[in-house]
């Protein structure tokens, strides 16, 4: 029996930023901790989430906050402790995300430790931590200023612990109680990071839509998602302005994670292990040069697992021709794509070495994704396709 559920409320529109403070009103927020970080706020973006609570429009009064915006590239165990000391000594009963995926990750699990005693790895989900996570964690709007992680409507978050792992957090109750989706507060994103975070989203659509768990909606989703994004990555990668493009690659980036409630597979085992051996690497960039070699390797289950879902992620991406048995088409058209993007040509390029190999495949095992992959790899399998990646 396959379990649906979808999923939050979700503004997408140039300016719904505008109505941070009727939602947080309409959640019973009374006085939220900003969570962002310190790019956010010196782009200024920060500044248009702070006017709507300083200036909230008629018949509202202003929202009092508090604002954490030390959040690192990669969101650890010793931030979210920062953070929730803030909260606490601020006495907010709840959270906005001002940000990418870091900030609303890291917002996720100050909710938790707000909440839930104990160290962050007895609420992890391959300790066995989801059903730990109860309805006592606190309420959190999302507002993403990147098009890329879809986190602001997904029940999981991404968190480097104490011990160096880098693990997921997954339960219904951290979904944020709304999304403000505003392209507008993407339009003055560096090329480089639009490239990266777009292909985490188009990586999502891909990934999920591989996926054997059985959930029609979602692939629907992914599909849909698909199209948008590798239809307008490259227009909102070389012209940031483009507004079109932007509200595309918004709406691309939410729904790749609408759609991966169904899961996940061996290149977000690869990546999250990667990133957490290496902080410093961005989430998206790796997502963008492990898509080939996982492609490649999933090819085979296409006939017996996939009901030939590599003709239909085809063309959604509008490629022409057969599609190519073993997915090389595919793969082939997303390492063109990197590369017109002017992301890494592998991770080489990013001071990855093949002695790091064996620590990546032992991370990549034990990831909550590994399992809901189309092909259970093997430590080969990874080596194999961590060595393609290089």
């Amino acid at each position: 029996m396959a379990f649906i559920q979808y999923i939050t409320q979700i503004h997408l529109d140039f300016g719904v930023v505008r109505q941070l403070a009727a939602e947080l009103n309409r959640v019973g927020v009374r006085k939220p901790l900003i969570v962002t970080d310190a790019g956010v706020r010196a782009a200024g973006v920060l500044d248009r989430a702070l006017l709507a609570l300083k200036q909230p429009g008629e018949g509202l009064a202003p929202v009092p906050f508090a604002v954490f915006d030390r959040t690192p590239s990669n969101p650890t165990e010793a931030a979210v402790r920062e953070a929730v000391t803030l909260l606490q000594a601020e006495a907010c009963d709840g959270l906005v995300a001002v940000g990418g995926g870091s900030s609303i990750d890291l917002a996720k699990a100050a909710a938790i430790a707000a909440t839930h005693p104990g160290p962050m790895t007895h609420y992890a989900t391959i300790e066995g931590g989801s059903p730990r996570i109860t309805d006592r964690v606190l309420p959190l709007v999302a507002v993403p200023t990147t098009a890329g992680t879809g986190s602001e409507v997904a029940r999981g978050a991404i968190l480097i612990v104490d011990d160096g792992r880098k693990l997921g957090f997954h339960s219904w109750h951290l979904v944020p109680r709304v999304a403000l989706c505003d392209p507008e507060l993407t339009l003055k994103l560096p090329a480089p990071l639009t490239a990266a975070t777009g292909m985490d989203a188009i990586a999502h659509c891909l990934e999920t839509f591989m996926s054997p768990a059985v959930n029609p909606p979602a692939d629907g989703i992914a599909l849909d998602g698909l199209a948008r994004g590798w239809a307008n990555i490259e227009r909102a990668t070389r012209n940031g302005s483009d507004r079109e493009a932007r509200w595309q690659m918004m709406s691309a980036s939410m729904q790749g994670a609408l759609a991966f409630q169904k899961g996940l597979g061996c290149v977000h085992s690869l990546s999250h292990s990667l990133g957490g051996l290496n902080p410093r690497l961005h989430h998206g960039t790796l997502n963008a040069l492990f898509l080939p070699a996982v492609v490649r390797f999933n090819a085979p289950a296409d006939s017996m697992v996939l009901d030939r879902r590599l003709e239909r992620l085809a063309q959604a991406m509008g490629l022409s021709g057969t599609v190519a048995a073993d997915g090389s088409s595919i793969a082939d058209a997303i390492q063109f794509m990197n590369v017109r993007l002017g992301l890494p040509s592998g991770l080489a390029a990013l001071g990855v070495s093949r002695s790091d190999f064996e620590a990546v495949i032992d991370g990549a095992m034990a990831d909550h994704c590994h399992k809901t992959n189309p092909r259970l790899a093997s430590r080969d399998d990874y080596r194999a396709m961590l060595e393609a990646s290089m």
